[in-house]
């Protein structure tokens, strides 16, 4: 390597790793070392973001890259094993021996056989089982098989025979729901009630895996199409919120299914005119009873839900009856994320506006300092506005020494009243 990018060895507890272990990207002992076009050698993770930045030439040589295609340095990888075995004493830890990417050609085999009405069931069952193994694999297999029109095949499949489930519907659901869809290929479910019904009786099924995988794909579908119509016919469907709500509130951890409910449950109650039958299916209870269990992501989502149930009577109603509402949305206020702290700051002046036990067990619960660290924080301006709505509604409901004592309030951003 030239002088310019040799590298030192780099110190590991007692040990040192060979620079040529080492990525020149990451400088990182290399796990799964391919060579490039210029004779380079990186770790595959590292070229891969490399390239996926936009970057076309070699980061040590600065040669444009001919082609873009990795060829494994199974030399290499085999020295580095033999090196993390021959210090594991020091606590080196032997690098697995990756798994190569999917080969495209293998890929289109495997679609054909899967979507051939003319192969036998074993056959086409075999076939989408080792798809599902490689998508299951990695990012870049997943790549591979979208590539080769395989959303289209697998879609096909299951909706092959939708007056019954077969094992060739559940198999081919379970890998489509890993993918995005384009707005045609959600068109193609949307759009026909009768996949979308079948996909609903799915969220009932005996297995939970088969409940999730069908909520996933109805989210997919949901978020991909456009039009307002078509969403409300979704949301129209016998039972479609029973089984997603169902899902929430399934009694063993299960991540996934917690990441889907509520993912599914927010795209259904964008459509206004479908929320009061969240509340009639019990999504009031299971939001709020999981609502300590989601992380970041999926508990602003959770949160932006409430605040849109909180914008119907009905479920304003609901989540104020809930002892827990009033307390989890106060502590939530600047604890997760600003996004997180706006709903929540929204659904509490919601259940405050149309109840004054809301009210008070919002001061209870410590309300007053909250908003008024929110209104002084780097927060968003909508949650601004909101706190700042929310103080001014309940102002009669502070205690005496809250307001005529409170040095914070003197100095926020709140007019006193």
């Amino acid at each position: 390597m030239p002088g310019s990018f040799e590298l030192e060895p780099l110190d590991v507890g007692l040990i040192q790793i060979p620079y040529y272990f080492r990525c020149p990207i990451s400088l990182e002992l290399m796990r799964d070392p391919v060579t490039v076009s210029t004779g380079q050698t990186y770790d595959r993770t590292s070229i891969e973001s490399w390239i996926a930045t936009g970057n076309t030439t070699c980061p040590v040589t600065r040669a444009p890259l001919t082609d873009f295609t990795f060829i494994p340095n199974h030399t290499l990888r085999r020295l580095i094993q033999e090196w993390c075995v021959a210090n594991r004493a020091y606590g080196v830890q032997r690098i697995p021996t990756p798994k190569q990417p999917a080969d495209p050609g293998t890929v289109r085999t495997l679609l054909n056989q899967a979507g051939s009405q003319s192969s036998s069931v074993h056959t086409r069952l075999n076939a989408l089982r080792r798809l599902r193994g490689l998508a299951r694999d990695s990012e870049k297999n997943k790549s591979v098989i979208s590539t080769s029109k395989a959303r289209e095949i697998l879609l096909s499949v299951v909706f092959e025979d939708v007056r019954g489930v077969n094992e060739l519907s559940l198999e081919s659901l379970a890998i489509v729901s890993m993918f995005s869809l384009t707005e045609s290929e959600c068109l193609f479910v949307s759009s026909d009630i009768e996949k979308a019904s079948y996909l609903v009786s799915l969220l009932f099924h005996n297995s939970i895996d088969v409940r999730v995988n069908s909520a996933a794909l109805i989210e997919i579908v949901i978020s991909g199409t456009r039009s307002p119509d078509i969403r409300s016919e979704i949301g129209k469907i016998d039972g479609i919120f029973y089984g997603v709500i169902g899902i929430l509130k399934y009694p063993l951890s299960y991540p996934r299914a917690l990441k889907i409910g509520i993912k599914t449950l927010f795209a259904l109650c964008l459509v206004k005119q479908h929320r009061h039958n969240a509340v009639v299916a019990g999504g009031v209870e299971a939001i709020i009873d999981r609502l300590q269990d989601f992380e970041k992501c999926d508990a602003e989502r959770a949160l932006a839900t409430i605040e849109l149930l909180c914008r119907i009577q009905s479920g304003c109603a609901a989540f104020a009856e809930h002892a827990l509402t009033v307390p989890l949305l106060v502590k939530i206020i600047l604890k997760i994320s600003d996004r997180a702290t706006e709903y929540a700051a929204g659904a509490l002046l919601s259940l405050c506006s149309e109840s004054e036990q809301c009210q008070r067990d919002a001061v209870a619960a410590g309300v007053l300092t909250q908003l008024l660290l929110l209104v002084q924080s780097e927060c968003t301006e909508r949650a601004k506005r909101k706190a700042q709505m929310l103080l001014k509604l309940l102002r009669d409901s502070w205690p005496d020494e809250s307001i005529g004592n409170s040095d914070d309030f003197g100095c926020s951003d709140v007019v006193p009243f």
